[in-house]
């Protein structure tokens, strides 16, 4: 009997040892995504139709990897500035277009990054797609990256125009993107492509600026049309940067953020 009753120790044992794993992921998995701080909201949560590709949360950006604090490829911001985005989107519904967002919120970690991103090595072939004509460590004295920046504060979004009912991509590889000089080529590898702004997102050059010279009719009136509804519902450009606006807001105190980017969880 005392054989037996060891015998069945054991195995009751090695079960509940063979059960713990399991036991920890299924605990893991009902964890709840860690709640963003008032006033911080997803913008898919106020207006999902925007589309969303958040450059930063991949290797797709000038640095050529995802920056630290993107957890998850979602747009985040401040609650009233999400809100008047939303009427931007449905003001350019009317003219059969949309937004794209690539950055919103920036947890200042990210910001640190560039920083010490631009004190790495030399230039290589990503350099001379996203600032072919600018040394990286030219990008902080010309204003293009900032030692502090309003995307902390979730006031600030990086944005373009979609159709409403966009083309098929135009099938263009990493390489042959990577390879050309944003100035000179605005193509993108995306299923969702923008409206030709005359360069691509985060092109750190003048042909970038809002009143660039070079440009053609559609791409002027693009810029325009992008401005002109933003500005509409209370955003302000950026004169370098035709993508970047910001919202003027009490929301938050102005307080700068460092958490991190979760997954959206309705």
């Amino acid at each position: 009997m005392r054989q037996l009753g060891t015998t069945r120790a054991a195995t009751r044992l090695f079960c509940a040892l063979f059960a713990l794993p399991f036991a920890d992921t299924a605990s893991a998995k009902r964890q709840p995504t860690p709640a963003l701080p008032t006033p911080l909201v997803h913008l898919r949560a106020v207006e999902p139709a925007i589309h969303q590709e958040m450059r930063y949360a991949t290797a797709d950006n000038f640095t050529g990897r995802p920056l630290p604090g993107y957890g998850a490829p979602e747009c985040v911001l401040l609650a009233s500035v999400a809100a008047a985005l939303a009427r931007v989107q449905r003001d350019l519904a009317a003219h059969g277009l949309g937004l794209k967002v690539y950055d919103c919120y920036r947890p200042r970690r990210a910001v640190a990054a560039f920083h010490a991103w631009m004190k790495e090595g030399q230039d290589d072939a990503r350099s001379r797609h996203f600032h072919p004509r600018i040394e990286r460590t030219q990008l902080h004295q010309l204003g293009y990256v900032a030692a502090v920046s309003g995307h902390s504060q979730g006031n600030s979004v990086d944005l373009t125009l979609v159709p409403a009912s966009p083309a098929a991509s135009s099938g263009a590889t990493a390489a042959s993107v990577a390879d050309a000089p944003c100035h000179q080529s605005p193509t993108e590898r995306t299923a969702h492509p923008s409206v030709d702004m005359g360069t691509g997102f985060d092109c750190f050059d003048v042909r970038s600026h809002r009143q660039a010279t070079g440009l053609t009719p559609a791409q002027r009136e693009a810029r325009k049309t992008l401005h002109d509804a933003m500005i509409l519902q209370g955003f302000r450009g950026f004169s370098k940067e035709w993508w970047h606006f910001s919202f003027a807001t009490n929301e938050g105190g102005g307080r700068s953020f460092d958490v991190p980017i979760m997954p959206y969880r309705p």
